[in-house]
């Protein structure tokens, strides 16, 4: 009993050490679940040996069982994970694995005639186990079968070394338990009869193949393949590194840093003596001072020597390492700028050219901003008056509209066209139409406020948008802008004869308003120009050069 309660806190133990001291990834959180239930055995051993309570005795003991039980799944997920082939993993897939299991679990729980185990005598110190025992055994041998199936397959595809060596210690953690399981179930169930009980064999194998996987993951690291990935991508790198720790000993170098200097890791590597015998370029006592000063700050230097009949440029950067304000270490990075200082002389003799390649393409990127700038004039503009054209307004119109109703805020709507305008494209012709109609909507403008936006709604009919324009203003505006295109001339270029036009229009003005009403705000924006357009037929039918005010 004791026995298995201290396995128990090993094992426990462990899963603790794992948990706290590995980098936790995916991998290692399958690991993990793996186990949590290799726990349940040795647990629920000591805990049925606590008792002389059948049922209790029967309660505890049927627990373990379903731990184990759920140890063959668990692991065949790890197998899926470590080969490569977590893809598969899916909804489904997850649900075909696990059934087995949890059909077995429910079995082993119910007990249902003592099919899984009955006592022996009046309690389960000695038990004897029936045919869904054993349908248990055969599930976590197809597991097994599985799972090895797809290290063996992963152990002839796979090409890096790392991959083979989480496959050969996965396997080899999971043969040692598999060894003292086997011969639990051989020694204490097949042939009980001939032998004494051996307790503990299954929380031995437990142990051991735990403390197997432990020893790996902490010593060589087999399943943290971030740790890896960054010695690769370190040592990938085309420059030099080096780590320090806060007494100058080298901890790390990659592959660059050793091609050029003869340290290895354990060395002491001090920065003076590195940089004695070579070329320095550039204050080597400002670097020093950057690099040992309290606090040390970042330091750069750029060197030069001699490697193999060639110069050599590296540059040293030097960066301090800190945790709460206290050094622990250094990196030293060597950059080899050699082919970059030829380029450079390269470059410098084609410096002029580039230079002026670069003034035409700024000159270009000028040219082509202006036309954009033009292109979206063009797309928001009238180019016969200048104005605005209806689309733009009308997006415009949608969020100022909203606004003012929101705050509360008055605004009015003009519509306005030229009167009898078909007769005057008639009788003086369309050029003269056109004149009428740009010297139309200059008169309008000189009328309006900064703040006022005017618009060509179509054809000969304008649009104004007043904002903070209650109805007495709007009227106001309305009539000095009636006035001043009816005493207005626009020349007709023959013999210096001109033509007079009058406008027709329709005034709303918006003071209040429900926004909580308003739904759409488009068709809040078609109902205004409804109102106004009939404001506008109104004037039109009312004998033309006046105003009428929407209801």
């Amino acid at each position: 009993m004791w026995l298995d309660f201290g396995l128990f806190l090993v094992t426990s133990a462990l899963f603790a050490y794992v948990f706290m001291s590995s980098t936790i990834t995916r991998l290692h959180k399958v690991y993990l679940t793996f186990h949590a239930c290799l726990l349940l055995w040795p647990l629920s051993q000591f805990a049925a040996g606590t008792t002389d309570d059948p049922f209790y005795q029967s309660f505890y003991l049927k627990i373990g069982f379903a731990g184990i039980s759920v140890v063959g799944v668990a692991w065949t997920i790890f197998a899926i994970f470590l080969s490569g082939s977590s893809y598969v993993l899916n909804r489904r897939s997850m649900t075909a694995l696990a059934i087995p299991t949890i059909a077995v679990v429910i079995l082993i729980l119910l007990n249902p005639s003592g099919l899984f185990m009955k006592p022996v005598g009046t309690d389960y110190a000695e038990r004897e186990y029936g045919p869904i025992f054993w349908i248990m055994v055969a599930i976590q041998f197809i597991y097994v079968v599985l799972s090895s199936a797809l290290f063996m397959r992963t152990s002839r595809h796979s090409a890096a070394p790392r991959h083979r060596r989480q496959v050969q210690t996965a396997v080899t953690g999971m043969v040692i338990l598999a060894v003292f399981a086997l011969g639990d179930t051989f020694v204490n169930v097949v042939i009980d009869k001939q032998l004494p009980t051996i307790s503990g064999l299954t929380s031995f194998g437990i142990m051991f193949s735990v403390i197997y996987f432990v020893i790996a993951i902490r010593r060589y690291g087999v399943f943290d393949v971030v740790r890896i990935a960054q010695v690769n991508v370190v040592d990938s790198m085309s420059t030099g590194v080096a780590v320090l720790d806060e007494h100058d000993v080298v901890l790390e170098t990659n592959r660059v840093f050793r091609r050029l200097f003869d340290i290895r890791t354990g060395d002491r590597l001090r920065i003076e003596t590195l940089l004695e015998p070579l070329d320095v370029e550039g204050g080597v006592d400002s670097f020093l001072q950057a690099y040992r000063g309290n606090p040390p700050r970042p330091a750069q230097i750029e060197v030069t020597f001699k490697d193999n009949d060639t110069f050599r440029h590296v540059i040293i950067h030097g960066e301090p390492i800190e945790a709460h304000g206290v050094l622990i270490g250094r990196v030293l990075t060597f950059q080899d700028v050699s082919e970059l200082r030829s380029l450079v002389e390269s470059s410098y003799r084609q410096n002029e050219a580039l230079q002026q390649r670069n003034r035409e393409l700024v000159e270009m990127q000028a040219e082509l901003y202006a036309m954009n700038q033009q292109l979206e004039r063009m797309a928001i503009t009238d180019s016969l008056t200048g104005c605005y054209n209806r689309r733009y307004l009308m997006q415009q119109l949608e969020h100022e509209i909203m606004t003012n109703i929101r705050y509360n805020i008055p605004f009015a709507i003009f519509l306005f066209d030229i009167d009898l305008f078909k007769s005057i494209n008639d009788i003086h012709g369309h050029l003269v139409g056109d004149e009428v109609i740009k010297h139309t909507a200059d008169t309008v403008r000189r009328c309006l406020r900064r703040t006022d936006i005017v618009a060509r709604y179509g054809g000969e009919e304008f649009t104004v948008y007043l904002p903070h324009t209650n109805r007495t203003q709007a009227l106001m505006l309305a009539e000095r802008v009636r006035q001043a295109v009816s005493s207005s001339e626009i020349s007709t270029g023959a013999s210096g004869r001109t033509v007079q036009v009058t406008i027709s229009m329709g005034v709303l003005a918006v003071e209040e308003s429900n926004p909580d009403r308003i739904d759409d705000p488009k068709e809040y924006l078609r109902e205004l120009f409804s109102r106004v357009d009939a404001a506008l037929y109104r004037a039109k039918n009312g004998g033309r050069n006046r105003i009428v005010a929407a209801d």
